[in-house]
């Protein structure tokens, strides 16, 4: 099924998506995408119902048909200071000012969104699955912090963020037990059922 390309033809739309909001560890990452309004790609969708190369294959494509894309993030030490809702919108409006070019609209997803900036929006539940621009944004979130959390699995072995990025699995926590929590670990969250032994 090919997903819708706008809201509302004839206006700049971006589609923003967040990653991460249920992690114990790692930051919050964000997309904002904007595609053309004649775009259409019947293998863009929700990033969670893609494979990892499915993703990867979509990335290049992403990023050289969009007329504007961006990735930002909002850090461990802001999630623990702001709470990750905050620090999701946070990193959302990063992604937003990022872009080259200006929206005129936003399309986010999920149920509310809040920010700084003045441009309009309309918030869209379950929006990955139901317009491209915010798939495409998932896609690029989704890729963008796996990696990273692929890359901080090598200095920090004991978590399996190779495999679970960030988060809360049976493995992770049994890392989080044997070893405690490393600086990448979001200390405002609970990090084990029944925060024991853990210095934070």
């Amino acid at each position: 099924m090919t997903l819708k390309p706008f809201l509302e033809a004839n206006r700049i739309e971006a589609g923003c998506d967040e990653v991460g909001r249920g992690c114990l560890a790692g930051p919050v990452v964000a997309a904002a995408v904007i595609l053309p309004s004649d775009y259409s790609n019947e293998w863009i969708n929700d990033s969670k119902k893609l494979g990892k190369k499915q993703r990867q294959d979509l990335i290049e494509e992403i990023k050289e048909k969009s007329l504007s894309w961006k990735v930002a993030e909002a850090s461990v030490e802001e999630i623990d200071q702001i709470n990750i809702l905050n620090a999701s919108f946070l990193a959302m409006s990063r992604a937003i000012e990022g872009l080259e070019v200006s929206p005129e609209h936003l399309l986010i997803d999920g149920n509310r969104f809040k920010s700084h900036l003045t441009l309009p929006f309309t918030c869209v539940i379950k929006g990955d699955g139901k317009f491209a621009s915010i798939a495409a944004a998932s896609i690029l979130a989704k890729v963008y912090r796996d990696e990273l959390m692929e890359k901080l699995a090598l200095e920090h072995p004991h978590y399996g963020w190779e495999r679970n990025v960030g988060y809360p699995t049976k493995a992770h926590r049994e890392g989080i037990r044997e070893h405690g929590p490393c600086i990448w670990h979001r200390k405002s969250f609970q990090l084990l059922p029944r925060q024991l032994d853990l210095d934070l």
